[in-house]
């Protein structure tokens, strides 16, 4: 949806019209979920942080006042959220030392590369899985600094908006970001450097073992997408971080928000947040 068709729905919305409101949780619902997704490592802690972002979005969009595009202010919106999440994770936040400790260990255990077509799909997995699990080894700041500039590409001026930060301190905590996860790839990463032999198929024992991959259930594989899955198909390509992280598929939500919203939409109580509610700027 175009900014200009969005801003006009968000006016309507404003007044009290419910169905506006139900299609701009539509508009926004899966950039939501791909960056939760991308923050927390886990399609179910995803879906979960992605409803709270959702009706943080619902019940504060009488504060939106247009000072920057709508959905910048809904990546702010997010961005709190994400970076003060207080769930238990499903995937473990570590250090890049910790996560080279067990990736090593890993390798060193593993026996043999799997040939057939079913593990081929397994070993694409955990492909995914571990690119999701390195974005972890990042602290949240700075987690979230690199999926804005690195994945998403957003410009200076425009993460530093939703940071709340300035372009020039974005940049800085950008570019630690960058160098700290080119260096752990350069050294680990059969992807991000030829110089390596590709050590997925290695992981996949162990990925199995503490249930990251399921070969009952591939749950990367089943999230439904907006981009295709351009990492098995452009590996020769891939010389960077970035480039792994670009060419994973962009997720779409698994669930409909806007209709599991329903209830809340209805409610007038809620609908008069719209309206009132000035906590929150933008």
């Amino acid at each position: 949806m175009d900014e200009t068709r969005l801003n006009e729905l968000v006016r309507q919305a404003q007044a009290g019209d419910a169905s506006a409101l139900e299609q701009i949780v539509r508009a926004i619902q899966d950039d939501v979920f791909d960056l939760a997704l991308r923050m927390l490592g886990d399609a179910t802690d995803a879906r979960d942080a992605s409803q709270e972002v959702l009706v943080r979005v619902v019940t504060k969009l009488g504060s939106f006042r247009g000072d920057s595009r709508f959905r910048t202010w809904v990546y702010r919106v997010a961005a709190n959220a994400l970076l003060n999440f207080r769930g238990e994770m499903r995937r473990k936040e570590m250090s890049f030392d910790e996560a080279e400790e067990q990736l090593q260990a890993a390798i060193h255990g593993g026996d043999g590369v799997p040939t057939s077509a079913a593990d081929e799909a397994l070993v694409n997995e955990v492909k995914l899985v571990c690119a999701h699990g390195m974005l972890l080894n990042l602290d949240r700041p700075h987690r979230l600094a690199y999926v804005l500039g690195e994945v998403l590409e957003l410009t200076g001026d425009e993460a530093g908006a939703v940071l709340e930060i300035s372009p020039v301190a974005f940049r800085k905590r950008l570019s630690r970001a960058r160098d700290d996860m080119e260096a752990f790839l350069k050294r680990n990463c059969g992807i991000a450097d030829p110089a390596n032999a590709c050590r997925c198929a290695k992981l996949l024992p162990l990925a199995q073992a503490v249930g990251l991959v399921d070969p009952g259930r591939l749950v990367m594989k089943r999230l439904p997408t907006r981009e295709t899955d351009r990492l098995q198909l452009e590996v020769e390509r891939i010389r960077s971080a970035a480039e792994i992280f670009r060419t994973m598929p962009r997720y779409a939500s698994p669930t409909d928000f806007a209709t599991s919203l329903r209830a809340l939409l209805a409610d007038d109580a809620s609908r008069s947040l719209l309206v009132d509610d000035d906590k929150t700027s933008n």
